[in-house]
């Protein structure tokens, strides 16, 4: 055999290890078992790949200043109003989470408008981002699995509802997901570049939140598992029993040891470089975030200091939750997905010729969701992190379906993937039900676990009377306001362009009403606010909710309410 011919097949088995089993190397060109007879002709899969990330941007764009902003929301808007503004962030670990969020939106608010729109819209882009790194993996997933899994994620629940908000879960599965295609890719081209991709989206991943270091923990553990698995259960523990088995035995032990590495990265030499820039890169990458790039270098301690802080926070009793609370929220809001996920990744344990990215991916969404269930603190937010993986595992699912389907009836064309287009066809459709309830309909009804605590829509109306009235004194955006409840976010942000707003925190002495306009105060205050402000002001409307346990009452100036 010539060296051109050796080196291809040489490409070709090392293209096939994680998305083929170790036996189909056996012969190099056996199609790997979930994609066998599940072809699709490449103009059906770019016509569905277009639907599906046309569908997940219409789900992530349409009406996407349809709900309040969040609690969380408007402390991140707040943040983000000062960098644009004053070009000034610093990063606290005592409260908040990484700079990329404000960093990375930064370009749309100077562009577009320091809007609600604007701040969602790039945390909208990167989840559709992140349903097309799902479509990269169409090699490792087959056809069918890599469309079925992009379309779970595209119509998820949660992953569309997180992509609506402007908060840092998104980006943070995005990075996570870029860690793993990057890898991948880096596994079978050596390209050094792909190595960079990986480093960098690892440096993104620790600049985003500070939980980085449990799914890169996850991963890793994934990783493991997946080699060992496939090691354990293909032979190479066993004692060969012939010729086909001694050589089965060869080449996993060959492909685990440390020769195999140096040569996948290129030799001794290239490999140590190309690990001190993946390293170097990665360094840099968070010492410009975490300094908001070299205007704060306190902010890069912070970021050690924040692992101390998460650690407090994740074992305190805020928003401590039990154990089961994640696998109780995914039956309510995820249960298509939960279900495909145990399938394929049952399945994949246990077939013969083994998918070893589908046991990865189910060790990686089911760790994630074990890891983040051992945690007291709970947020329905970080079920997203482990979403994701299981989609990519119950993509799978459907894709060992459509294999098995067409080897038992030998079926031709588009008909043998009926069956899985109708088990994926469902589940799709059952998440996207419940996608268009809690986005579009229930967005603050928090009987829906994904909707947390949420700003309820009757603080919009409580908003439209503060600015008509403004509007009746000629000091529209301007009139002086004082908020007298401890609870008021995310009002900060609606009254973002306001610099006569006042935050006290409990009623004041006396209000003069040429300057303080309107008065914002808590229910529980309601009485003595009744009394102070009996004297040239008068109640407008009733109780607004602010969100869960939150009520607000609205006092205005009274000869600016309309008879």
């Amino acid at each position: 055999m010539s060296t051109a011919s050796t080196k291809q097949a040489r490409k070709k088995r090392q293209q096939s290890e994680w998305g083929a089993s170790v036996a189909a190397r056996e012969v190099a060109d056996a199609p790997p078992p979930t994609t066998a007879g599940t072809e699709l002709p490449e103009r059906v899969w770019m016509y569905a790949s277009l639907a599906v990330l046309m569908a997940a941007t219409l789900l992530r764009l349409y009406a996407l200043e349809l709900k309040p902003m969040h609690h969380d929301e408007g402390v991140n808007g707040f943040f983000l109003t000062t960098l644009l503004r004053s070009g000034a962030y610093k990063y606290d670990p005592t409260n908040y989470h990484g700079p990329t969020l404000y960093y990375l939106t930064l370009p749309a608010v100077a562009l577009m408008g320091l809007t609600t729109f604007a701040v969602r819209f790039v945390i909208a882009l990167f989840g559709v981002a992140t349903v097309w790194l799902v479509l990269s993996l169409r090699r490792y997933l087959g056809p069918v699995g890599a469309l079925a899994a992009a379309a779970l994620v595209a119509v998820s629940p949660g992953a569309v509802f997180y992509s609506r908000y402007f908060i840092h879960e998104t980006l943070f599965v995005f990075f996570t997901l870029g860690i793993v295609v990057a890898a991948l890719r880096f596994y079978e081209t050596r390209q050094g570049w792909y190595l960079m991709l990986l480093s960098g989206s690892a440096a993104l991943l620790f600049a985003t939140k500070e939980t980085a270091f449990i799914s890169a923990g996850v991963l890793i553990l994934a990783a493991l598992v997946s080699w060992g698995w496939v090691s354990l259960t293909s032979g190479a523990k066993a004692p060969p029993a012939n010729a086909k088995g001694k050589r089965r035995a060869k080449e996993v032990e060959e492909e685990f040891s440390l020769r195999a590495l140096r040569e996948r990265f290129g030799g001794a030499g290239r490999a140590a470089v190309l690990v001190v820039c993946a390293l170097a890169l990665f360094v840099w990458l968070n010492l410009l975030f975490y300094s908001s790039f070299t205007t704060n270098w306190p902010g890069v301690g912070g970021a050690i200091e924040a692992l101390a802080v998460w650690q407090r926070t994740g074992t305190s009793d805020f928003h401590s939750k039990p154990f089961y609370t994640y696998l109780q929220w995914l039956g309510q809001e995820e249960a298509p997905i939960l279900i495909l996920a145990l399938a394929g990744a049952s399945v994949a344990l246990f077939e013969r010729r083994k998918n070893r990215f589908a046991i990865f991916a189910g060790a990686w969404g089911f760790g994630t969701l074990a890891a983040y269930s051992l945690i007291p603190y709970k947020t329905p937010w970080l079920a997203i992190n482990f979403v994701i993986p299981m989609a990519l595992v119950g993509g799978y699912a459907v894709q060992l379906l459509s294999a098995r389907v067409a080897t038992a009836n030998e079926t031709r064309g588009m008909r043998r993937h009926v069956p899985a287009l109708v088990v994926g066809g469902l589940a799709v459709s059952v998440c996207l039900y419940q996608t268009m309830v809690i986005n579009f309909r229930k967005y603050d009804d928090d009987t829906y676990p994904y909707v947390y605590s949420h700003t309820q829509r009757e603080a919009l109306q409580l908003l439209a009377e503060v600015e008509r009235i403004a509007g009746r004194a000629g000091r529209a955006g301007k009139g002086g306001i004082s908020v007298t409840s401890k609870d008021y976010w995310p009002l900060p942000w609606y009254f973002r362009d306001n610099t006569n707003v006042g935050y006290e925190g409990k009623v004041a002495e006396r209000y003069d009403p040429n300057s303080t306009l309107v008065v914002i105060g808590n229910e529980s205050q309601l009485p003595e606010l009744q009394r102070l402000l009996a004297q040239g002001y008068r109640r407008v409307g009733g109780v607004y909710p602010l969100r869960p346990g939150v009520k607000l009452v609205l006092f205005a100036r009274a000869d600016l309410i309309a008879p």
